[in-house]
This record gives C-alpha cells, sequence and structure tokens, in this order.
C-alpha cells in the first residue's frame, strides 16, 4: 500500500511502540484466565489489578471505580442503559434523559431505543461555536430527570464543553435532591476524543460516568473503560461470570486492558509536550487554510496557551481542524486528497456513507449545504509543518479543479 500522510486520528490512531511491546507477553506467555487460580491466571489477574491501578491514578479515582470494557461505544450504552435499568428498577417507570444536540452516535442512538420504551429525551442546544450553555442545562432538568450525557470533546470539529461548570449546576441539584430524599441525576461524558490531551481527574470534572476508548489515544481497538463513581447506581448489561464488579461479564482482554493502561499513561505523562506540538501544527494549517478561496473554518479557534489554565485554555482539541469548501462535495475533496496521498475524513467515522450532512454542523447552524461540503483533519504527533503545507498546496488545486469542472457542467 502506498504511503499516507495520515490525518484520520480522531477515527483511529496507530498504537504506540511502548504499548505493543507491554502487551507482547500477554499475547504469548502470559496467556491464562485472569479467574482462574493457577499461575498463569494468577499472573494475569495481577496484571489487570495493576493496569486497573494505573488508569485510577490518571482519572484520580479509586481503583474499584474503573470497569474495563470492549471500547468506547460499549462504556457509552453501559453508561446509558445501565443507568436506565437502575432508574427503572427504583421508579417502575421510565424518566428523563438530556444530551446534546452533537453528541456520538453511540449517544444518539442508545437515547433514541430508551424514547421508543416511553423515556423522555430533553436536547441541549449549542451555540454557533458548539458549546452547552450550563444555564440552559439548569432549565432542561426536571424532577425525574434519572441522566444528562454531554461529550467533553467532539469528535467532528473539537469543541471542549464546560464540564465543571456543567458538572456544578447537577452538584446544586443534586444537594437539593438529597434533602428531599429523591435520587441523584447522573452525570455522564463521553471523553473518548480527550483522553490524550486534556484534563482526566473526575474529582475536577465532578462526573459520575466517565467513557475512555484506546483506540483514540495511541492504545489498541477493542479496549475502553467506563469510570462509575462510588455510589451511582447503575445496572449491567452483560450477564455472566460477573467479572468487572458484575457490571461487565466476560473473560477480560489481558492484552488489550494492559495497553490501554500503558497508552492513557503515557499520554497524560506527555500531555502538555504534546498540545503544545498539536496546537502549533494547528494553527500553522488553519493560517494556511484561509489562504484557499471558499474555506470556513468550523468551531471555535484556539489562543495562546496558557499553561496554567485549566486544559491550557483550550477552547477546541489541539489536532483538530473542521473546514467546510464553498460550492465543492466534501466526499469528492476527500477521495482526491485520498488519492493524493493524505487520509482524512469528512466527518465522524460512524457515519462515513451517510448521505445526510453532520449533524454536528447542523445543530451548530451550518447551511446543509455547506455542511456537506466538509473535511475533518485530525493530526497525530508524528506529522510535520511540510507534510501540512504539501496538504494546502494539493487542497487549493484540487478546489480549484473541482469548481471549475462543476461550472463547465
Amino acid at each position: 500500500m502506498k504511503s499516507k500522510i495520515y490525518l484520520d486520528n480522531a477515527a483511529s490512531t496507530k498504537p504506540a511502540k511502548a504499548v505493543l511491546d507491554a502487551m507482547k507477553p500477554y499475547l504469548k506467555g502470559y496467556f491464562g484466565n485472569p479467574s482462574s487460580l493457577h499461575e498463569l491466571g494468577v499472573s494475569s489477574r495481577q496484571a489487570i489489578d495493576g493496569a486497573r491501578e494505573q488508569v485510577a491514578g490518571v482519572l484520580n479515582s479509586r481503583p474499584s471505580e474503573i470497569i474495563f470494557t470492549g471500547g468506547g461505544t460499549e462504556s457509552i450504552n453501559l453508561a446509558i442503559f445501565g443507568v436506565a435499568k437502575a432508574y427503572l428498577k427504583q421508579h417502575k417507570k421510565p424518566g428523563r434523559i438530556i444530551v446534546s444536540k452533537i453528541e456520538h452516535e453511540a449517544v444518539l442512538e442508545s437515547v433514541k431505543a430508551l424514547e421508543a420504551d416511553g423515556w423522555k429525551i430533553d436536547f441541549l442546544q449549542v451555540d454557533k461555536l458548539g458549546f452547552v450553555n450550563p444555564k440552559d442545562l439548569s432549565k432542561l432538568i426536571k424532577p425525574d430527570t434519572a441522566l444528562v450525557s454531554v461529550m467533553y470533546a467532539n469528535n467532528e470539529v473539537g469543541t471542549i464543553q464546560p464540564l465543571v461548570q456543567l458538572g456544578s449546576v447537577i452538584a446544586g441539584v443534586n444537594r437539593n435532591r438529597r434533602l428531599k430524599k429523591l435520587s441523584n441525576v447522573v452525570f455522564h461524558t463521553d471523553a473518548c476524543q480527550a483522553g490524550g490531551n486534556l484534563e482526566l481527574d473526575v474529582q475536577k470534572l465532578k462526573v459520575d460516568l466517565l467513557t475512555l476508548n484506546g483506540s483514540k489515544i495511541n492504545g489498541p481497538k477493542g479496549a475502553g473503560i467506563l469510570f462509575v463513581r462510588t455510589g451511582t447506581k447503575i445496572e449491567p448489561l452483560i450477564y455472566g461470570g460477573g467479572q468487572e464488579r458484575g457490571l461487565r461479564s466476560g473473560t477480560e482482554n489481558t492484552p488489550a486492558i494492559i495497553g490501554f493502561a500503558t497508552a492513557l499513561q503515557l499520554a497524560q505523562k506527555n500531555r502538555l509536550k504534546n498540545v503544545k506540538t498539536l496546537h502549533s501544527l494547528q494553527t500553522f494549517l488553519e493560517t494556511n487554510l484561509k489562504k484557499i478561496s471558499g474555506v470556513t473554518i468550523n468551531g471555535p479557534k484556539n489562543s495562546k496557551l496558557i499553561q496554567d489554565e485549566f486544559n491550557f485554555g483550550l477552547l477546541k482539541l489541539p489536532g483538530t481542524i473542521n473546514f467546510s469548501v464553498k460550492n465543492t462535495e466534501g466526499e469528492s475533496l476527500m477521495l482526491y486528497l485520498d488519492a493524493a496521498g493524505f487520509a482524512v475524513a469528512t466527518g465522524s467515522a460512524c457515519t462515513t456513507g451517510s448521505e445526510d450532512p453532520s449533524h454536528v454542523l447542523l445543530a451548530m447552524g451550518v447551511e446543509p449545504v455547506l455542511a456537506k461540503s466538509t473535511i475533518r483533519l485530525s493530526l497525530g504527533y508524528d506529522v510535520t509543518k511540510a507534510n501540512l503545507s504539501k496538504l494546502t498546496t494539493v487542497l487549493s488545486k484540487t478546489v480549484d479543479m473541482l469548481k471549475k469542472t462543476k461550472q463547465e457542467i
């Protein structure tokens, strides 16, 4: 296969060498079932326990609050359906769930399924940059609201939501509920896109449930976690041997778990260095993209990094650039760039093939025609400014060619 400049890291990242090295022993010699009592089983169990402590250290949580899963989508489903089952068990009838308009399909399709079963779904609107407003959340919460799910950072435009402020709103509601002996509103965030570059301290974020995915942090596919704060009422979706505190039965995938924990620890250890690298590349690329006729960059713009501020003062993920090109089709642009040696996306990889415009961009008020002319670039740590200069040169020529072809037709 021809070598490509890979610019689709929001879809999947290349596993780091250190991650692969950490996984190898558990693919070869230490292959025992973690539930077995012989030496090979005990070795696997000890490795998983160590990985759980590593992840808990990054999240500033208890090891017992970390549930290993098969990835981000599974974790999200466990969070949403698990809380819904627990609420039904206690209240005997469906309640309400609040989600933002720009959530990942794993969230939106889950609440859609619950809506068919009688749950009420309330949507948080976003502004033209993709931000939700904590004041809007306060107005939406009702006596029968069971769950709020708002993603940490958007997978298409990179907008970083004000989780701390949202968490404060929910904490205030829950203080009043406890006085009335009512059940808490549970706060979940899909943090899959945030794992490599943003603060993950769950005490600071004030979340009850947090989802992470290995394939977004230079770790393995098929590995993820759900942080479940002690005391949060949640029921399992998978039944069997009772692994993972009874919340995720099935033999644990030891190599993937080791790889996930290694990747997360590496990402957070190198967070400042990586953010600086990506922020510099993002600024360089956006400056050059703006020189191309008809280009509009979607979402917020990052300013200078502020090292002492929460998340370094970032408004969006430092490696994500989403832009529309007037009078072109995003899919055509993507295919031409692919042929030229650049792996890019038109939006979320989970909706590739859909003819509908991005629900994220539509929620932000982008016109449908412009929303269908969109490219998403998500940078990795190994890309260079020379790569990006080449990209903008090829892109500019491709845009001119596509517009000329359209005029001739």
